[in-house]
């Protein structure tokens, strides 16, 4: 699907690791190019007509990431560098001042680093606690397990819409309307949903949303802050200069600008985030639902052809995602990734930054293959082909 819209494509490479980062369409290139070529200037600093066109673009972004997420407001959506970024804003920026000493926050083993390690450091310096929501046998987190996580001490929930190992759906509209029940809010990892399934947070009454342009088909070093505007007044900034102040004085005293600039100091990643924007209006045009429906099929069929060889292991063959892990039988996982390199497949080999997954799963290391939708079910017989090679452990050896 649309495998002409990628200059990468070109090469004699089969690209299986989009849960790391996607590939670029020709039109984020080309938008970022006519940038730097045509008007490179700063945003919000210009009283001429090429720096107009780059605050039209920059606030143009902002309102195809609205429309992309249906939240209500332009003012809710920040940019930011990443996911992890985001997060840390989240959890430094407003829950650092919200939450109290003994206050709860519940997790899930199976989360990435992202949604862990603030969390692990906001509870060093004021004394939070973490606690775990149960996994099923399928390393899914249901809304009975969390359920029976709460306590009167919860203030919290914190989990990713799909995890990146096991590749789960949460219901995170129940689980949403559950937390909130019991006056609980939810900060919500979007970093493998947003770019594959539709994603609307006033639907699902989401307080807070973290995701990443690169895993959307846009540019590295763009992500996106969402908070519900009565959540974002109340967050500090965590960066502090240029852009995001009104006025200040040299006896200190100052003035900060509002939502969403408070959170933008400095000069951000234009160029990127103009060609984000470029990337909204291409994967609207597409579909999120089209998208989905074909990863499913793909990763089917993927499942289907890696029961063709015993020694394969699959780890997450039912979650309804384009994610797969896997090991191969006494062969360990990065030097199988490294033997897929010689015939030009590339997957993700190691813990994918869930490093306390292993705890449920038995082992450290899987190796995983996600799919997008430019990936095709030729390229996943030509992984079984290299798989069902009678020399493959000589070849690693």
């Amino acid at each position: 699907m649309n495998r002409e819209d990628f200059p990468f494509l070109k090469q004699d490479i089969i690209y299986f690791d989009n849960g790391a980062t996607t590939l670029k369409p020709q039109c984020m290139i080309d938008a970022i190019s006519d940038y730097y070529t045509n008007y490179s200037t700063n945003a919000h600093r210009g009283d001429y007509d090429i720096s107009f066109k780059v605050d039209e673009m920059y606030a143009k972004t902002r309102s195809l990431v609205r429309e992309f997420i249906h939240a209500e407001k332009e003012r809710e959506i920040a940019f930011t560098s990443g996911t992890t970024d985001s997060l840390n804003r989240i959890v430094f920026g407003f829950f650092k001042n919200y939450l109290k000493e003994g206050d709860e926050v519940l997790l899930t083993t199976s989360e990435h680093a992202s949604n862990l390690l603030p969390w692990f450091e906001l509870a060093d310096e004021c004394g939070i606690r973490i606690r775990y929501i149960s996994l099923n046998e399928n390393l899914e987190v249901s809304k009975e397990n969390v359920l029976k996580a709460i306590t009167p001490r919860t203030k919290v929930l914190s989990l990713a819409h799909i995890t990146n190992v096991i590749g789960d759906i949460r219901p995170i509209k129940e689980m949403i309307e559950l937390a909130h029940e019991n006056n609980i809010l939810c900060v919500i990892d979007g970093a493998q949903s947003v770019p594959h399934i539709p994603m609307d947070v006033q639907a699902l009454d989401i307080d807070f949303l973290a995701f990443s342009a690169h895993k959307m088909c846009g540019p590295t070093g763009v992500g996106i802050m969402y908070a519900k505007d009565k959540y974002m007044k109340q967050m500090r900034p965590l960066e502090f200069g240029g852009g995001m102040n009104a006025s200040f004085s040299p006896d200190g005293e100052r003035l900060y600008q509002e939502n969403p600039d408070l959170f933008e100091a400095g000069t951000q990643h234009i160029a990127g985030i103009i060609g984000f924007g470029a990337t909204l209006d291409y994967l609207k045009n597409i579909g999120l639902d089209k998208i989905h429906k074909y990863e499913q099929e793909l990763k089917a069929y993927a499942v289907k052809r890696l029961h063709e060889i015993p020694q394969i292991n699959i780890y997450n063959e039912t979650s309804p995602s384009g994610i797969i892990s896997f090991n191969y039988q006494d062969v360990f996982a990065q030097d199988l990734a490294i033997y897929l390199n010689k015939y030009h497949i590339c997957v993700r080999a190691g813990s994918h930054c869930a490093k306390i997954l292993n705890q449920e799963l038995g082992i450290k290391n899987t190796c995983r293959i996600s799919f997008y939708f430019y990936n095709t079910k030729e390229e996943i017989d030509q992984l079984i082909e290299a798989l069902k090679n009678p020399k493959l452990k000589e070849e690693i050896i």
